[in-house]
């Protein structure tokens, strides 16, 4: 049976390559998928998801999928998509259509929360729907379990400002709920127990 899933992670959890790397499994067993990203991210070009450690694949926008006839879309395997938390609910809505009429498996991977700790609105619809919700796993420096994704810039970490700052390492960093609340970019002794220093 066809279930919409919502993989999610801290920024650096590997979201991008494990949707790049389920693609390939479809495909390596003969299997048709439709690849996307939603329009906002067009951080690597308009139609491309790329990973930090290098996987690259060329895909096809959210919202073209959504303009799709039925019968297009149910001839594929399964759908992925990346960067889901800039999906509209509306938009997701129109993916659990692709699970419960057409049957077709659909896996989505984004962040949970923004910089301030608040749900983005495609993130908040599939916590609300999916059928199944599953953590990608990622690291603070000090070695706990991140789940906060931190906004910072040479002051340190930024509290206020739109939702929406595309951007990498340079403007962001996976931290514990610990060290997000003390505003602690980087261990200065005893706290740290595993990772280098990020950026000071």
């Amino acid at each position: 049976m066809a279930k919409l899933y919502f993989y999610y992670g801290a920024m650096g959890s590997s979201k991008s390559a494990n949707a790049l790397m389920a693609e390939y499994n479809y495909r390596e067993r003969g299997q048709r998928v439709l690849l996307a990203k939603t329009n906002l991210d067009q951080r690597d070009g308009k139609k491309t998801i790329r990973s930090r450690i290098g996987l690259e694949k060329e895909c096809t926008l959210l919202s073209e999928i959504v303009e799709m006839k039925d019968s297009e879309i149910a001839a594929y395997d399964a759908v992925i998509v990346d960067e889901i938390q800039f999906a509209k609910k509306e938009q997701i809505d129109f993916l659990a259509h692709i699970v419960d009429d057409l049957s077709v498996p659909v896996m989505c991977y984004g962040l949970r929360s923004d910089f301030q700790l608040n749900l983005f609105e495609g993130s908040e619809r599939l916590l609300a729907i999916a059928d199944e919700i599953k953590e990608i796993k990622t690291v603070c420096w000090c070695g706990r379990k991140a789940i906060c994704n931190a906004r910072y810039n040479e002051h340190g970490i930024v509290r206020e400002g739109s939702q929406i700052m595309l951007g990498a390492n340079d403007d962001y960093i996976a931290l514990c709920r610990k060290h997000f609340l003390q505003g602690k970019l980087h261990g200065d002794g005893e706290d740290a127990v595993g990772i280098d220093d990020q950026k000071k």
